[in-house]
């Protein structure tokens, strides 16, 4: 399922990188003219332009060009452009100056960068109404009238960007057709449901019916799928899929049982330790000059230990206990365990800085050699928490189905929780990582946690 979710950024990556590409052979062409053909070949010119198309493309990743949600509007985009092809500026100096060989002319290097402005301003321009045009989403009929049904098309009403329109919704009662339940209205009922479909013409039907035994028109949805082409979705499904978490009021445990799981995917997970500790040590050593750094200047700015201990909750219940920078002052939980909060007072000047930019979080690198953590995982809570969570989120305790992660999908996915509700919200997305492991996700995990230290986002 997290491949699907994959399928419009990655289709967008490759059409891009072919635009990129292209935009630097066109300043190579109007550089070089008739010599074209030799500035590509023997001045390695096609090796240079592909260099300029992965640091752009990897910009363009970095300034979340490719979450449609928060790219919107032509100043917005015109911003984020800037700002990514000046970042790749940067990186492309950097290499010639590590790679002498791999130099651009000045002339061209500066009106590659000029064309990719020009072309992809306009492109996206292009893209985002496409995106946004009702004519082009795909048309979507809800079967159901439910509270359910009305959060669904909500989700997809709010995210626009992923293609979707809706046409109405099937209900139960006669009295309930024409009214307005958000936006779309109800458009029918059960037994109209061919004459809906022939009126409005939808490519997918999302089954949103909490009571479905003999009620539903099996035959006439299988008809619907073979002889026309319409996609059936069950909720659930639909509903992940579209947001990458699983709501807790609509999870039965079924869901987490059936889930699939490829020989693939089985082979992955047995290969994750090697994974955790290779990666772990490697991060470690590229990081141990910052990690120096940084206890030596919380040595200096308060008084106290360097690293701070806390038991936390791993897999199947067990304890253990976390190492982190320390970061707040010694007396900080002196009133009994609190969450932490944005401009928390107990926080240090060197610990704002660490929490913000995720050193904190490094020493963490021992807890995975140890095989107390993984990488990527839900975050290890404190048990004093555990217990109050268990008690109000339903299903909290399968989160402990897996080892807790140094990163994880809530992680990137959501702010950093300080209270019930967020929990409650970032526990949705770490059940959609439980049932949705997959070497693809952990990826996605792994390359968006890069963009979140590098920007900042989601600190406390």
């Amino acid at each position: 399922m997290a491949s699907k979710n994959l399928t419009r950024p990655l289709t967008l990556l490759i059409f891009e990188g072919t635009l990129v590409y292209l935009c630097g052979v066109l300043a190579i062409y109007i550089r070089y003219g008739a010599d074209t053909p030799a500035a590509l070949g023997a001045e390695l010119g096609w090796l240079k332009t592909l260099l300029v198309t992965v640091l752009v493309l990897a910009s363009f990743y970095l300034f979340d060009l490719y979450d449609f949600g928060l790219v919107r509007g032509r100043a917005v985009l015109l911003l984020r452009l800037s700002q990514a092809l000046g970042i790749g500026a940067i990186a492309l100096a950097l290499a010639f100056y590590v790679w002498p060989q791999m130099r651009m002319g000045r002339g061209v290097f500066l009106l590659s960068l000029l064309l990719m402005l020009t072309f992809m301003a306009a492109w996206r321009s292009l893209a985002g109404w496409l995106l946004g045009h009702p004519r082009l989403a795909e048309r979507v009929l809800i079967l159901g009238a439910t509270q359910e049904a009305v959060s669904i098309a909500r989700e997809m009403l709010t995210r626009r960007e992923a293609g979707y329109d809706v046409v109405g919704f099937i209900g139960d009662d006669p009295a309930q057709v024409g009214k307005s339940l958000i936006n779309p209205r109800v458009v029918g009922i059960m037994p109209d449901l061919e004459a809906v479909v022939r009126r409005h013409r939808p490519d997918r039907i999302v089954i949103a019916m909490p009571d479905r035994r003999g009620r539903l028109p099996l035959d006439l949805l299988l008809k619907l799928k073979v002889r026309d082409g319409v996609t059936l979705d069950e909720a659930d499904a639909f509903y992940e899929k579209l947001t990458g978490k699983i709501g807790g009021e609509r999870l039965r445990l079924g869901q987490l049982v059936f889930a699939d799981a490829s020989r693939w995917t089985r082979l992955y997970k047995r290969a994750r330790r090697l994974m955790d500790v290779t990666l772990s040590i490697i991060i470690g050593l590229m990081t141990s000059p910052l990690m120096l750094i940084t206890a030596l200047a919380i040595k200096l700015d308060s008084s106290g230990p360097v690293f701070y201990f806390q038991e936390r909750v791993g897999l199947h219940n067990t304890t253990f206990r976390i190492i982190k920078f320390r970061s707040m002052r010694v007396d900080a939980e002196a009133n009994g365990p609190v969450w932490a909060n944005h401009g928390d007072l107990r926080v240090t000047r060197v610990g704002r800085w660490i929490r913000k930019l995720r050193i904190d979080e490094l020493p963490q690198l021992f807890n995975i050699i140890r095989d107390e953590m993984s990488l990527i995982g839900p975050r290890p809570e404190r048990p004093v928490f555990i217990e109050q969570l268990e008690q109000r989120i339903p299903y909290y305790s399968e989160r402990h189905l897996v080892k807790p992660g140094l990163t994880g999908w809530a992680q990137v996915r959501y702010p950093y929780g300080a209270s019930f509700e967020d929990a409650r919200e970032k526990h949705q997305y770490d059940l959609y990582y439980i049932k949705n492991q997959s070497p693809m996700l952990d990826i996605l995990i792994l390359l968006e946690t890069v963009r979140i230290v590098i920007f900042g986002r989601f600190s406390r």
